[in-house]
């Protein structure tokens, strides 16, 4: 048992040997929800789960194709069940970067992505610096300035409730499910 965690569901998951049928939309959703970004230095409550949302926008907004914005969607779902730890740190936790990979590539099998290309990581990526770069000005009280990066769309920081941003997750996923299982039924 302690090397379980228990789920918002009520599902107990061993993180370190997680498999597809421990992956719910619902766990993810409310988790993301909750976890603050920043190690929680923000001005107000500004989640994962709201950064996530405005990362698939921003793919949208790119006119990236479904699996590009399900996947930036999805890109910090692991924090759901590892929690978050900020940049600066996280850089030198091998092994936590290898727990959180194993844990994306079983969601992302999960979701029907697979695995993601190099190219695909990149734009993965690349959205979740431009977006980094503008929140951290915007919703943390920085010593320095940082280049305002080029976004197609204008992300959503306001405040939100916990309750909202999970909903709009599930929405989300939902949505994007659908459009994955079709574009694959072709």
């Amino acid at each position: 048992m302690s090397d379980c965690m228990c789920t918002y569901t009520g599902l107990l998951v061993n993180p370190m040997n997680i498999q597809d049928g421990d992956i719910r939309t619902e766990d993810i959703a409310h988790a993301l929800s909750l976890l603050c970004r920043g190690g929680g230095h923000m001005k107000q409550l500004y989640t994962v789960g709201q950064h996530c949302l405005n990362c698939a926008n921003e793919a949208k907004a790119r006119g990236w194709n479904t699996r590009i914005i399900f996947a930036c969607l999805l890109h910090d779902a692991s924090e759901a069940y590892i929690s978050d730890i900020i940049r600066p740190v996280k850089q030198h936790l091998k092994t936590y970067i290898t727990i959180e990979e194993t844990i994306l590539r079983t969601i992302y099998q999960h979701y029907g992505l697979g695995a993601l290309s190099q190219e695909e990581q990149n734009q993965v990526k690349e959205i979740d610096n431009a977006l980094l770069n503008y929140e951290m000005p915007r919703l943390m009280n920085l010593p320095y300035s940082l280049p305002e990066p080029e976004l197609a769309s204008i992300p959503d920081l306001t405040l939100k409730q916990p309750q909202e941003i999970e909903q709009q997750y599930l929405e989300a996923v939902k949505k994007l499910q659908k459009e994955i299982i079709s574009i694959l039924n072709l």
